[in-house]
C-alpha cells in the first residue's frame, strides 16, 4: 500500500498495511521485537517497565503458552482480576470478527483511532528497517504501547506460536502459565511432544515461578527441567475448580479456571474470593463451545486433542444424542485426526466452502470421511450460508467446528458483519 510518509493512516487503511506485513512471513526470534518495543515503548525492551508509563507502578505480567486453552485462561485471568478491582491489558490471538479484539483494556477492545494512530507511528519508525518486522511483531508491539499509554496494573500476553522465540517472551513476566500441549504447528516447532514442549516452556525465565496444567509425561519432563534449569518453582495444577459456577461450559473449563487462579496467585496479585466467583461467573470467550441459540454450538477445535475434548464436552452437555456437524478446517491441520475425533458425535456432516485461502477444500474433508468406519452422510455446500440453512432443517443440535478462523467468519455472518478478512476493504 504505497502511503506518503508522516500520512496518518486511517482505519482501514492501518489494517491493509497490518496484513500487508504478512507478506514477510513468520519469523521466529527476538532480536527485531526487542528493538522495536526499545524503540517505540520508552527504550526498555525486554523489562516490565516497557509497559509503565511515567510515575506510574510497574505492571504485572502474566505470559501464556500451551497448544490448546491458552486464550480460555487468559480470558479468565483478565475476568478475575477486574472483578477485583485491576486495571487490565489482554493480547490474545487469533481474532474472529475484528482486528480490535486481540488487543482489550479493561475488557473494551482497542478503538479505532487507537489503531490507525499507533500503526502509524510504528509504520514510520520502522519503514527503513532490515530486516523487516513481521505482522505479529508489530501487533506485539502496539498491544504493549496501548497498555503503557493506558496504563494498566496487569498485562495478560498470550503467545502467537511456540513459546521460545514467540514476540511476546520479549518481555520480563512475573509467572509463567502453560496450558496443555499437544501436537500442532508441528513444520515451525517440531515433530515430536518433546520438541513442541521445549518451545512452550521456552516462556520460563529465571527465578520466574511456573504453573502449568496437567501434561502429558513427556511434557511434564520437559518443563520441569527447563524450570530446574532456571532454578524456577514449577506449579502442576491437577485438580478443577468447583467452588462456583464458571460460565464456559465443560468440565475441561473447570480445570484452566484453577490454572488461572493459580497463576493470579503465583504472580503475588491480591486477590479476594469474591473476584474469583465474580470473574469466572462473568467471562465472556467466543468460539468456545459457545450457545449461539438452543440448538447450535459454536467452538474453534482445530487440532485433535481440542476435537477430542470438544466431543467430550458434547458428550458432557447432550449425552447420546449426535450433532449435526458443519465443519472447515485449515490446510495445514492434522484433517484425519480431527475428523476421526469428532466423527463418534456426528449423525451427519456438511462441510461448507469457506472464503479462508489456508482452508482446507472439502472434497479433501469428505474423502476422509467417506472411509471412516462407520461411513456417516456428508455433503459439501458452496457457502456458509447453504450449510447452516440444511443443517437447521435437521433435527438434531448442530455444531460448529474446525478453526477459530471458521468460528469467526460464521459469527460474522450470524451477526451480519463483515468477516475479519472483509474488515479493511467494506
Amino acid at each position: 500500500m504505497n502511503v506518503a510518509p508522516r500520512t496518518r493512516l486511517n482505519y482501514k487503511q492501518a489494517l491493509a498495511w497490518l496484513y500487508g506485513l504478512q507478506r514477510f512471513g513468520i519469523k521466529l526470534g527476538l532480536e527485531n521485537i526487542r528493538r522495536l518495543l526499545d524503540e517505540c515503548c520508552s527504550g526498555v525492551c525486554v523489562k516490565r517497565q516497557a509497559l509503565a508509563a511515567a510515575n506510574a507502578s510497574t505492571p504485572k505480567v502474566i505470559h501464556v503458552a500451551g497448544t490448546n486453552g491458552k486464550g480460555s485462561v487468559c480470558a479468565m485471568i483478565d475476568s478475575i482480576c477486574r472483578a477485583q478491582g485491576y486495571r487490565t491489558g489482554l493480547f490474545t490471538s487469533p481474532h474472529l470478527v475484528t482486528f480490535r479484539e486481540r488487543i482489550r483494556v479493561n475488557g473494551e477492545m482497542i478503538s479505532e483511532d487507537a489503531v490507525a494512530d499507533d500503526v502509524t507511528i510504528i509504520r514510520d519508525l520502522i519503514a527503513d528497517w532490515d530486516p523487516h518486522p513481521t505482522f505479529f511483531e508489530v501487533i506485539t508491539a502496539l498491544a504493549l504501547k496501548h497498555f503503557r499509554d493506558a496504563k494498566i496494573n496487569i498485562a495478560i500476553l498470550e503467545t502467537g506460536l511456540g513459546g521460545r522465540l514467540d514476540a511476546t517472551n520479549a518481555v520480563q513476566s512475573d509467572v509463567s502459565v502453560i496450558t496443555p500441549i499437544g501436537l500442532d504447528h508441528e513444520e515451525w516447532l517440531g515433530n515430536t511432544l518433546a520438541q513442541i514442549a521445549g518451545e512452550k516452556a521456552g516462556i520460563i525465565k529465571p527465578g520466574v515461578p511456573v504453573v502449568s496444567a496437567p501434561q502429558q509425561p513427556r511434557a511434564e519432563e520437559v518443563i520441569r527441567a527447563r524450570a530446574a534449569e532456571c532454578r524456577s518453582s514449577v506449579q502442576f495444577v491437577n485438580g478443577t475448580y468447583h467452588a462456583s459456577p464458571v460460565a464456559l461450559r465443560g468440565e475441561y473449563q473447570k480445570q484452566n479456571a484453577s490454572v488461572a487462579v493459580a497463576a493470579i496467585q503465583a504472580a503475588n496479585i491480591d486477590l479476594k474470593e469474591r473476584a474469583i466467583v465474580r470473574g469466572l461467573a462473568a467471562i465472556e470467550w467466543p468460539a468456545r463451545f459457545q450457545k449461539w441459540d438452543e440448538r447450535t454450538i459454536i467452538d474453534g477445535a482445530h487440532n485433535p486433542s481440542a476435537a477430542r475434548i470438544l466431543a467430550q464436552t458434547w458428550r458432557e452437555v447432550f449425552g447420546n444424542q449426535k450433532a449435526t456437524l458443519v465443519l472447515a478446517v485449515l490446510l495445514d491441520k492434522d484433517l484425519r485426526g480431527i475428523c476421526e475425533a469428532l466423527a463418534p458425535i456426528a449423525a451427519s456432516i456438511f462441510l461448507p466452502k469457506i472464503r479462508s485461502e489456508r482452508a482446507a477444500a472439502p472434497a479433501e474433508l469428505a474423502k476422509i470421511f467417506s472411509v471412516i468406519a462407520p461411513p456417516l452422510p456428508h455433503s459439501i455446500t458452496s457457502t456458509i450460508r447453504d450449510a447452516l440453512k440444511i443443517a437447521r432443517a435437521k433435527p438434531n443440535p448442530i455444531l460448529i467446528t474446525g478453526s477459530l478462523h471458521f468460528a469467526g467468519e460464521v459469527l460474522a455472518h450470524l451477526r451480519g458483519e463483515p468477516a475479519a478478512f472483509e474488515e479493511c476493504s467494506q
